[in-house]
């Protein structure tokens, strides 16, 4: 066993394996300073709760308290590994600020009381609004960070109960274009891949996802595929030096917004080198002909200029994917927060269709998520989707729900799609919604346009009810703050990207008079007296075990069949991956083998929509366009940004993660080893912009856009030229000062535009025009990392002292040389 320093070697040491053998064992340990592996009381499984990677680990306690983690070697996903978030943001739980007691506003201040008195003052408003106008006047929006028995109780409440059809998740920030995206191309959510493909791909793909930043340990998994003997090779899409960027065979950085038209110069030259699997096409999927169409005219020369990338460069990518054999491609927010996200994704779905690359081992799609629990989200009802990937548009499909229910299928919103938070918002401004329960999420800082955003949760109309584990940026503006129990502190379980169930134990108790958000909705249902058509209580189920079995009989038959897991199933060894059920009933690795899809009119989640309007496909045209149930290919044009660079803002702004940073830091600011790391926001310019303008590394800068700005300091970076990025965890809350209202000029979203895609209506976070200016010169360097993408480049960058945890950063690594169980 070695310690190490994971805050200056986040991705820890390497383990070299090659293609086909099975990733070996490293078990990553971190415990409170003094605290031996010996002295803890007892080890409670669990699994990541700061990313979207499902690390598994077990929660070390000691006097009932929480002092550490390990990760779990029998695990499928992590083989014992953990990233730097799993590693020490468990030190938020103790955190001394954390909520205790509910919360609610008199003469204009948040004042403690007791549970009854703040969930009457909810009931109240809901009948109250109930009365006067009905279930359009009440919203929930919710997290990617509770577990799937909360995310359906909620689904039931709100769908069933209420009747209303404003539902999201901030999911709606991260991870909509990846169900978009899986229901254009294949008719219903559900990730293709599985992470076992990184074991044997000879190519790896990656557009607009850093995962060495996002999902840490799957970056660990390819970094030790590219240390072992035949190494994959790498493409990498973005418009950052990311370390995924620095380990890239080809490595393109497009414009940003003009990943559509790189994606169709791909394909045409894939197409036109015939490098397709047309038995595959002709027996598995349908729309060959109009892609072909479509991306005829988009030739290498053509998009290097709407791009701003070497036309060779593009054959050579294309080559690659064109002669892989085994290729697995992973999308994320590069794409998803861009112009034309959900066509722009597509695209890559196609690319593996007329490769015929999926369903066997190495072969697949990632279209990953932000969040722990964001495919949850999306399963059981908790956002704008129906339970158990339904389709509202299919009268049979809602009819299935109310039995399951026993509701009256009318009760069921099915009129248009659930609302989403930007319409949300645009309907709170206009004083339609006049209840607003935001859960386990902190739209304040993450919203775009964010003094707009504040202005519409300020509104005195408007009754704000915030249930999270600290006072947030947004719970400050709440009429009623509801203070919930985190992980740890609760059981329930929760789905990674690669439709991996895990069971997250509860280790210790909450603080003070902290619940459990199940606990909450079921007493807010039962309060509210939410009956069934046969009079009984329409939430049936009053613990966590019971809600899961709830929620298996929801799936039954469905693409996301759990029925053949059980909590004592996942107890003790590894996740399993849905569907999990009599025909599968050890789980199912990959999706779609043989072209099996989920796909046919009947059965399938959604019918479509127009890539380029967002326009639904009506039923009889899917009908006639897929009767039989293949995948879809499906083509889109390239459409310029609505917002694009001009004399007055001439650089492209980006926003987006780092490594040691969560959303908008509530766990990982209050982790001392992450906090340190990247203490404060920064900007990121190209040397040749640098020297432009005038600015050396460290100024301090003010970046504008015609909606604000923001003061942070230089980070001279090899960012390709004309654009700039911004981190978007920073709001007004400091470590030092509490919140400080005069902070919030330096979160990124003051600057972000008020725009979405039209198909998966996730916001548009990476293409906002801005300016830069000096503001003062330099005291020091910027408080970037110097570990990641934000890596300083230019003379400077040797006098930057290189990121460094202290003592209590170090971590135990220990290898094992048997397998990890589970698929491999």
């Amino acid at each position: 066993m070695a310690a190490m320093d994971r805050i200056a070697e986040p991705w820890g040491s390497r383990s070299p394996y090659g293609s086909g053998e099975a990733w070996p064992v490293r078990v990553d340990t971190h415990l409170a300073s003094g605290i031996a592996p010996g002295e803890v009381d007892r080890w409670v499984q669990t699994a990541s709760l700061l990313h979207s990677n499902g690390d598994a680990m077990d929660i070390a306690v000691k006097d009932e308290r929480i002092v550490g983690v390990r990760g779990r070697a029998v695990d499928r996903v992590n083989h014992g590994r953990l990233g730097v978030k799993d590693l020490y943001g468990w030190q938020a739980n103790s955190s001394p600020d954390r909520l205790t007691r509910p919360l609610i506003r008199e003469g204009g201040r948040l004042v403690e009381t007791d549970w009854d008195t703040a969930m009457n003052r909810i009931v109240e408003r809901t009948q109250q609004l109930l009365a006067e106008q009905g279930p359009s006047a009440i919203g929930f929006y919710t997290t990617g960070q509770l577990f799937a028995e909360e995310y359906y109780t909620l689904g039931v409440l709100a769908h069933g109960g209420l009747g209303t059809n404003h539902v999201d998740g901030n999911t709606r920030l991260c991870t909509a274009t990846a169900a978009a995206a899986l229901k254009e191309s294949f008719a219903s959510d559900g990730q293709p891949g599985s992470y076992t493909d990184v074991d044997h791909a000879d190519v790896i793909a990656l557009y607009g996802h850093n995962v060495a930043e996002t999902q840490s340990v799957l970056w660990m998994r390819m970094l030790d595929r590219l240390a072992g003997p035949n190494p994959p090779k790498i493409l990498c899409v973005d418009p950052r030096p990311t370390e995924v960027a620095r380990h890239a065979t080809v490595h393109l950085a497009p414009l940003p917004g003009t990943n559509v038209a790189l994606m169709n110069g791909l394909l045409h030259e894939i197409i036109a080198n015939d490098w397709v699997d047309h038995a595959y096409v002709e027996a598995h999927a349908v729309g060959f002909d109009e892609l072909v169409k479509m991306v005829k005219d988009y030739t290498p020369e053509t998009v290097a200029h709407i791009c701003d990338v070497p036309a060779e460069k593009i054959r050579e990518a294309a080559s690659i994917l064109g002669h892989a054999e085994r290729l697995l491609s992973t999308v994320l927010q590069g794409f998803y927060q861009s112009n034309q996200a959900t066509a722009a994704a597509v695209q890559v779905n196609n690319i593996n269709i007329i490769r015929g690359m999926l369903g066997k081992p190495g072969c697949g799609i990632l279209q990953m998520n932000g969040q722990p629990t964001a495919e949850n989200t999306r399963e059981c009802g908790g956002d704008g989707d129906l339970p158990a990937f339904r389709n509202w548009s299919n009268e049979v499909h809602v009819k299935d729900l109310a039995k399951v229910w026993n509701v009256d299928p009318m009760e069921i919103p099915h009129y248009s799609p659930p609302t989403h938070v930007m319409q949300m918002m645009r309907y709170a401004e206009d004083g339609s919604i006049r209840m607003l329960w935001v859960s386990g999420t902190n739209p304040a800082v993450s919203l775009p346009e964010l003094p707009r955003v504040r202005a519409i949760l300020e509104q005195e109309r408007l009754f704000v009810v915030v249930q999270d584990i600290f006072l947030s940026e947004t719970a400050q503006l709440a009429d009623v703050v509801l203070p919930a129990a985190t992980w740890g502190e609760k059981t329930g379980t929760f789905t990674n990207v690669d439709r991996t169930v895990h069971l997250s134990e509860k280790a210790v108790e909450p603080p003070g008079e902290a619940k459990a958000d199940l606990d909450i909705f079921i007493d807010y249902a039962r309060r509210l007296g939410l009956k069934d058509k046969d009079g009984a209580p329409l939430v049936k189920w009053d613990d966590a075990e019971s809600a899961f079995e709830a929620w298996k009989e929801c799936s039954r038959g469905r693409p996301c069949d759990y029925t053949g897991i059980t909590y004592e199933k996942l107890r003790g060894g590894s996740g399993v991956q849905w569907p999990c059920n009599d025909e599968n009933p050890d789980g199912t690795e990959r999706l779609y083998e043989g072209g099996k899809f989920f796909s046919t009119p009947e059965y399938c989640e959604s019918y479509g929509r127009d890539l380029v309007t967002g326009a639904p496909v009506e039923p009889t045209e899917y009908k006639a366009l897929n009767p039989t149930g293949k995948a879809i290919l499906k083509a889109a044009e390239y459409v310029p940004p609505h917002e694009i660079p001009s004399e007055g803002f001439p650089f492209i702004l980006i926003t987006g993660r780092t490594l040691y940073h969560f959303h908008t830091r509530t766990k990982t600011g209050r982790a001392p080893q992450l906090q340190a790391a990247a203490p404060d926001v920064w900007v990121e310019i190209s040397e040749g912009d640098a020297a432009v303008v005038g600015i050396s590394e460290g100024d301090l800068l003010e970046v504008t856009s015609p909606r604000g700005s923001v003061k942070a300091k230089a980070r001279i970076t090899d960012i390709r030229k004309g654009v700039v990025f911004l981190p978007f965890h920073y709001g007004y809350w400091d470590t030092e000062g509490g919140y400080e209202p005069e902070d919030a000029g330096r979160a990124a979203n003051e600057l972000t535009i008020t725009d979405w895609d039209a198909c998966s209506k996730q916001p548009i976070f990476k293409t906002a025009a801005a300016r830069v200016e000096k503001v003062s010169a330099a005291d020091g360097p910027s408080p970037a990392p110097t570990t990641t993408a934000s890596r300083p480049a230019g003379p400077a960058a040797a006098s930057i002292s290189p990121t460094r945890g202290n003592q209590s950063a170090e971590a135990d690594e220990e290898f094992a040389q048997q397998s990890a169980g589970g698929t491999l």
